[in-house]
């Protein structure tokens, strides 16, 4: 009798309230209108998402391109520009006429300083990307982690103790002093289990050490004042052919595994327990990054200095492009990068003439300006 009851009480609703129980949810008739609303195009809801991705990758094919193209633009302008303004016609007989009046002035003063441009410029901005992705840091720079100043450390110290003068001297200095500085922060961080904050306290301390060292050999070795004042301000001007050819291999070795580092950075932003369940090693993947900036940093601070601001400005301005994807950013941080470095290079020339301004000099007085600007920008200051 019950189940009767029940039977009889339920068709007893149902035609109280006839229509109900055929009637759609809500839910449903909105995707049917959705549906309708594309005059045909249901069952391919996968292929507006696809062209977005298709024109998101073009757009930054192409924005690679056209970094490409106003990098050789910024490097022809480093070679015309200068104490001596040369045409076109006079840069291109210079670099390939050996009678040409200007071949000694390309090849012996405005190509090396040049390629030196490109080749720090590359390292420091490639240095800034890695070190913004490892610590999780949008204001990380090389300089963060204390690498920038152990060797300037190291450098400043062969400078005022050991007479030490030239690339070629100042190389194995540099990066004695970039090395022992990196294991002393990923020691002091915590090791296999360094934390990107525990790795970005033990850098800004130990960095604010150094530079308190290098500033006292200063003042305190008048003799070498000079020499020191001019290194430490940042500097193009000394480049020459054998200073190209000695941090090549090194910025080569520093971009090659800073490139090779986007994916395993990429998994690692996630998070380790997810970097670990993708494949990655964090651990690893912490150690490689250190010594790819270390790499890169110690080849450009031997060569020219410690010139600040290229790796802090470059990966913001280009992650407003790319989003935070490495494999996107680093790239396109080592052509802008070396773009900013000349063009202050070629700005520092122009506005001290008859002298010159030094890269470092104008690289500050550009990126402080430059930087506030950017910073409250939602896309540029998320990392």
């Amino acid at each position: 009798m019950t189940l009767i009851n029940s039977r009889q009480g339920s068709g007893s609703s149902a035609t109280e309230r006839p229509g109900e129980a055929e009637r759609p949810p809500p839910a449903a008739v909105s995707v049917r209108k959705a549906g309708a609303g594309r005059s045909g195009t249901a069952g391919r809801s996968g292929d507006p998402a696809a062209g977005g991705g298709r024109t998101v990758l073009v757009f930054r094919a192409a924005g690679l391109l056209g970094a490409g193209a106003l990098l050789l633009f910024v490097l022809a302008l480093s070679i015309a520009v200068g104490a001596k303004q040369l045409s076109l016609t006079e840069v291109l007989n210079g670099l390939t006429d050996t009678g040409s009046p200007s071949y000694p002035v390309v090849h012996e003063m405005r190509l090396p300083r040049t390629v030196l441009g490109l080749l720090a410029g590359a390292a420091l901005g490639l240095a800034g990307g890695v070190m913004q992705a490892l610590t999780r840091n949008p204001l990380a720079d090389p300089g963060l982690l204390g690498i920038n100043g152990g060797a300037a450390a190291a450098v400043v110290t062969a400078i005022s103790f050991f007479g030490v003068s030239g690339y070629t001297g100042y190389i194995g200095f540099a990066f004695a002093g970039a090395a022992a500085v990196s294991v002393a922060v990923y020691a002091v961080g915590g090791g296999r289990g360094a934390t990107p904050a525990r790795l970005a306290l033990a850098g800004t301390a130990l960095n604010a050490a150094l530079i308190s060292y290098v500033n006292a050999v200063q003042l305190l070795d008048t003799a070498s004042l000079d020499r020191m004042r001019f290194w430490t301000v940042g500097s193009l001007a000394r480049a020459e052919d054998g200073t190209n050819v000695q941090a090549l291999p090194f910025v080569l070795a520093g971009i090659l595994l800073a490139l090779a580092l986007a994916r395993p950075l990429n998994a690692l932003a996630l998070g380790e327990d997810s970097a670990r369940a993708l494949g990655s090693r964090p651990g690893l993947t912490r150690g490689a990054a250190i010594v790819a900036v270390t790499l890169l940093c110690g080849a450009a601070t031997a060569a020219c200095g410690p010139i600040v601001f290229v790796g802090l400005m470059v990966p913001h301005m280009v992650r407003s492009l790319t989003g935070p994807d490495l494999r996107w950013l680093l790239p396109y941080c080592a052509l802008l990068a070396p773009v900013l470095m000349l063009g202050a290079d070629v700005l520092g020339r122009v506005l001290g003439r008859p002298a010159e301004l030094q890269v470092g000099i104008v690289t500050v007085v550009l990126g402080g300006p430059f930087f506030l600007y950017f910073v409250p920008r939602r896309k540029v200051a998320q990392a």
